[in-house]
């Protein structure tokens, strides 16, 4: 008879193999068993656990304290189905083209899965063992308007919070009821800690919740200004999404299955304004920055690696490349990116001590080309209209004010609309575009065809995303028309050869466009 034997599953991952694993993966260096909860998470998602969860466990390596991490997830997915079972424990593989090195994280103490209600996260986040509160919740999380800063009123969520407060759904209107809870029960103070790509993240939190706690009226929003801090933070690691290739990865070289492993480039950096409520973990020892003023850093990232990527995504996108690092090497594509940042990007940027503005240019466009870093153009195309005013609108209009030229710095913006327009019926359904302005979009492109001034006006239009100045200034409208003439036509890469090739402006003929 032949051999009926079924192949053995390995093992999943967990504090009981943890204590046996033999393989080359770097384990934590520190008693699990004894560390205790400081710290809450909102959103778990794969660069939180690539970034911040490192970063402390880092640190309960040098110097254990009570700084485990309780990780909320206030929208999907589900955190019990992966990291729950696993009990807090996962993988994360750095990935740098052939190289691959092997770490499990053990700072997650708990998981807890809030989307039904925000009861559970309520729970953790008003307790007086959460001295530090941080979160990874996109851009749209904060529920403010991008082109002002300023709570949106008109957000679902935020209609909902302001109208059932103690039972919120939005992250701005859970947080508000959070320091309600904790003034009525214990006023321990605490720092609230964005960890998320905006400019001046600190102070947009401190707006949104503060505007909640105004709203509720009472001692909530003088407590707040007396016992709670919102610094800003800016970040940087590329953290693309897992795909199962790396959890075979995990399978086959380390010999055990884990079913929340991430995936990270080598490089990370993590810079933090000085001003905390209580004690916070002190993450300066393990490689982070504890600064005075942290714009300067979060503009030079923004404005050069973020740009680069969100420039990559859309035109990546326009040219057929699944993947950034596949556009990287496109010449066309990569002369494009590294003349728009060298030419009209840098001269926006307030000069950063230690850090040659060039060299930046040069490393990040080196990391975009990492091969093993599989970070699709759609997904980091998500989202783009609460991206594209920090990357590029705002130096655009620091270009304007000093009369320099924004020929470069317009196509990208072009390459957002365009994105979102060849997503709608009209012209074709080419790819779902996700975004909160997607339908919005798709119905002005439905409404107008391919007339690039009216689509121009309609959506430049959009005063949410584009302040009014700006959207008013000719020389932006003319460039960003010719962008959509241009990328809308049948060759948008013969028309990102044509800008690379030369001055041009408005009037430059464009190649013809598709019906």
């Amino acid at each position: 008879m032949g051999d009926r034997s079924q192949p053995v599953s390995p093992e999943k991952l967990s504090p009981a193999l943890l204590r046996r694993l033999q393989s080359a993966v770097r384990k934590p260096a520190y008693d699990r068993a004894a560390l205790k909860p400081g710290i809450a998470h909102i959103g778990v998602g794969a660069f939180h656990r690539c970034h911040q969860a490192e970063y402390t466990d880092d640190l309960l390596a040098d110097q254990f304290d009570r700084w485990g991490l309780v990780g909320i997830n206030i929208r999907p997915p589900l955190l019990g189905r992966s990291l729950g079972r696993q009990d807090g424990l996962y993988t994360r593989l750095i990935r740098q083209n052939d190289e691959v090195e092997a770490r499990i994280i053990g700072s997650i103490v708990r998981v807890v899965d809030s989307q039904e209600s925000a009861e559970p996260a309520l729970d953790v986040l008003a307790s007086p063992d959460i001295e530090t509160i941080t979160m990874t919740v996109t851009e749209k999380g904060y529920c403010h308007i991008p082109s002002s800063g300023a709570l949106d009123l008109d957000n679902p969520d935020v209609v909902h919070d302001l109208a059932n407060p103690e039972t919120p759904r939005g992250v701005p209107g859970i947080l508000a009821r959070a320091l309600e809870l904790r003034m009525a029960s214990h006023g321990r103070p605490v720092t609230l800690l964005s960890c998320d790509n905006i400019p001046a993240n600190g102070i947009i939190l401190g707006n949104v919740v503060r505007k909640l706690a105004e709203w509720r009226g009472g001692k909530l929003a003088d407590w707040i200004e007396a016992n709670v801090a919102f610094p800003s933070a800016m970040v940087d690691r590329i953290a693309p999404a897992t795909t199962a290739a790396d959890i075979e990865t995990v399978e086959q070289r380390f010999g055990y299955h884990d079913g929340a492993v991430v995936v990270g480039e080598r490089f990370r950096q993590w810079v933090i304004e000085n001003r905390f409520a209580g004690r916070v973990p002190r993450w300066d020892r393990v490689g982070a920055s504890f600064v005075d003023d942290v714009t300067p850093f979060e503009h030079l990232k923004m404005r050069v690696l973020n740009g680069a990527q969100t420039t990559l995504s859309y035109l990546g996108v326009l040219a057929g490349f699944e993947h950034t690092s596949d556009a990287i090497c496109d010449p066309f594509l990569a002369g494009f990116v590294r003349r728009m940042l060298s030419e009209e990007t840098l001269p926006t940027l307030v000069p950063v001590s230690d850090i040659s503005p060039a060299a930046y240019v040069e490393q990040s466009l080196s990391r975009l080309a990492n091969t093993a870093i599989r970070h699709r153009n759609h997904q980091i195309a998500t989202d783009g209209s609460q991206k594209i005013v920090q990357r590029l609108l705002n130096p655009i209009r620091d270009r304007l004010a000093k009369g320099g030229s924004i020929r470069l710095l317009s196509v990208p913006v072009a390459g957002w609309m365009a994105y979102l327009i060849k997503a709608s019926a009209r012209f074709g359904r080419a790819w779902q575009g996700s975004d909160p302005f997607a339908e919005k979009i798709a119905a002005i492109a439905d409404r107008i065809g391919s007339d690039s001034q009216a689509l121009a006006d309609a959506i430049l239009a959009i005063d949410a995303i584009f302040d009014p100045q700006l959207a008013a200034n000719a020389i932006f409208r003319a460039h960003v028309v010719a962008g959509l003439d241009g990328l809308l036509s049948n060759d948008p890469m013969g028309f990102v050869r044509q800008v690379c090739s030369g001055p041009t402006d408005a009037r430059l003929k464009q190649p013809a466009r598709s019906a």
